[in-house]
């Protein structure tokens, strides 16, 4: 019998750990002679009452265009429009980004709108190969928005929206960061409506950077989540430090002589500017607060009165340092992006965050590390898969942008353990450097398996919205149909079933393969309500762009899926 072992209550938060609309609940495929299984979800009740219908057309058009942009993709689609079932593209669209790839492709984004304002969760991409033909259609679009009347002027204010969202969330005077807000069409229960989107960001001991959907008519708030994801003067120098597990790392550093201050002369820094085209690599310290008025993220930059950073309170920002640098090679690389927008934005992590903290997460802005409470968690930067996984949240954010809840979330932390796996090449777990002597002693050597998922248990709270085990599922038909108060709708629980399928695809072609594959997938086919259906229609075609059709690694691809029953 298995031995259950559950995270503390203190991890069961949306960050790293256990604490995303989906249009189409992926059906189960079941082993030879067993009926199948298909599931309606609480996400896909929700995402049918939008209207919010998946696109994944793969066709090659009898001819050539005489350019792949936003016009001639609109125009695709007008000329295609009863395929597609898109009235008047031309109004209905507001063109994106364009972006051409290493295989000659080009991908036009085309964002649905309504009167000019975006609908949100509704993109379509047109897919261009190097002959400027069409290759494939994919994304989702809102036939009910299109068709609805809804008036477009709000008679509430930014300003007002923006109070409301901070009442809601119970944010902070002193944020990190200046909230946003953006008139969209929000479809919600049944109805779509004018909304603020509004995006709160701000830290303390529950930090949250919530998008919260207030009502431009009314001021109700409509829906929020939290989509907190768990998981000059200066020159170059090199120095040297000891990780939190005593590795010894070689780091890239910069220094400067304080001139302010005789008694500190020069200062070494964790501030790394030794890449090319690259904003630099920024390690701070929090110095064990929950930020607040006086003292917010990051922290103050870390440094050092020498170039030798081997002090036990340094041994944090070592490995947080010197594991953004493995992970931004790695993106580099393996994969030609430059850091993590792919065009050289800063990499900002700190270190220190509040007491015995048990979690790291991405706020959207950089990666923030927990001390761990030295009993079940030990330092979170010890973990270069942890690392990994926030910083490909990073990726997520400025390419896919899945959201944050129900099935596009769970993709939104699969697509991060799974680079955590590949990043750190060790084996297919996550966070088997962090864990504490508690949690070792009670079987729990790490917080994920990608190879053997259902050897932990989720939280008790879960149990009941499952098959009964009470493990991680590693197949459809054991996937947990949770509402959005409990883990954002499963988004680290189900993304279970996507790591697995990736373990399996990656023990057919390797590593390197699979990367290439879930990278395709993630920054040219997925868009932001993207579910465990439309993941299976990207990541196979990705294995066909880039290896063939009929390819073994395009087959391999296939299996994996097939056999963690995620089917069309």
């Amino acid at each position: 019998m298995k031995k259950k072992n559950v995270l503390p209550v203190a991890v069961l938060s949306s960050a790293l750990f256990v604490g995303a609309f989906a249009p189409i609940q992926a059906h189960a495929v079941q082993p030879e002679q067993t009926p199948q299984v298909s599931t309606q979800s609480m996400a896909e009740k929700f995402e049918k009452s939008k209207g919010n219908k998946p696109i994944f057309v793969v066709e090659k058009q009898a001819e050539k265009q005489n350019a792949s942009n936003a016009a001639a993709a609109v125009n695709h689609l007008k000329k295609n429009q009863e395929k597609y079932k898109i009235k008047n593209p031309k109004s209905n669209f507001k063109p994106g980004q364009v972006k051409k790839d290493d295989l000659g492709m080009t991908h036009v984004n085309l964002q649905q709108t309504k009167n000019g304002v975006p609908v949100e969760g509704s993109e379509v991409i047109v897919h261009y190969d190097e002959e400027n033909t069409v290759q494939s259609v994919s994304g989702h679009f809102n036939h009910e928005v299109e068709e609805a009347d809804i008036s477009t002027e709000p008679t509430l204010s930014k300003t007002e929206a923006l109070n409301k969202a901070k009442n809601e969330v119970d944010a902070p005077e002193e944020m990190s960061y200046t909230p946003t807000s953006e008139l969209v069409i929000y479809p919600y229960n049944d109805a779509s409506q004018l909304a603020y989107k509004v995006n709160v960001n701000f830290l303390g001991k529950d930090p949250g950077n919530w998008f919260v959907f207030v009502d431009a008519k009314s001021g109700q708030v409509i829906d929020k989540y939290n989509a907190l994801m768990h998981a000059n003067g200066f020159r170059s120098a090199t120095a040297s430090g000891l990780g939190v597990l005593g590795d010894h790392r070689k780091l890239h550093i910069t220094h400067k002589n304080d001139k302010t201050d005789n008694l500190k002369g020069t200062q070494f820094y964790l501030y790394d500017n030794s890449h090319d085209n690259l904003d630099g690599i920024y390690t701070y310290d929090m110095k064990n607060q929950w930020g607040g008025e006086d003292f917010q993220l990051p922290g103050v930059l870390y440094s050092n009165n020498s170039a030798s950073f081997k002090d036990d309170y340094d041994r944090a920002a070592v490995d947080a340092h010197y594991n953004s640098e493995q992970v931004y090679d790695y993106f580099l690389e393996e994969h030609d992006r430059n850091s993590l927008d792919g065009e050289g934005m800063a990499i900002k992590s700190s270190v220190h965050y509040g007491q015995d903290y048990n979690n790291a997460f991405w706020n959207g802005e950089q990666m923030t590390y927990g001390d761990g409470d030295g009993e079940f968690f030990i330092s979170l930067s010890a973990g270069l898969d942890v690392a990994a996984h926030e910083m490909t949240h990073g990726v997520t954010s400025n390419s896919a942008n899945l959201q944050y809840r129900f099935q596009s979330g769970a993709l939104n932390e699969a697509f991060s353990d799974i680079f955590g796996a590949l990043v750190d090449e060790e084996d297919w777990e996550i966070g088997e450097d962090i864990m504490g002597e508690d949690a070792r002693q009670s079987g729990r050597t790490s917080l994920r398996s990608l190879s053997n998922p259902d050897k932990y248990a989720v939280g008790a709270e879960y149990v009941s919205y499952g098959d009964g085990s009470g493990m991680y599922p590693t197949h459809m038909d054991e996937y947990y149909d949770l509402p959005l108060s409990l883990d954002n709708g499963g988004v680290h629980i189900n993304s279970s079933i996507i790591n697995h399928a990736a373990y399996l695809t990656g023990e057919q072609i390797g590593k390197d393969k699979l990367g290439q594959i879930y990278y395709r997938a993630l920054t040219v086919y997925l868009t932001p309500t993207s579910d465990f259906s439309h993941a299976r229609q990207a990541l196979i075609q990705s294995a066909v762009d880039i290896y063939g059709e009929g390819s073994t690694e395009a087959e391999a691809t296939e299996s994996g899926l097939n056999q963690v029953g995620i089917t069309e």
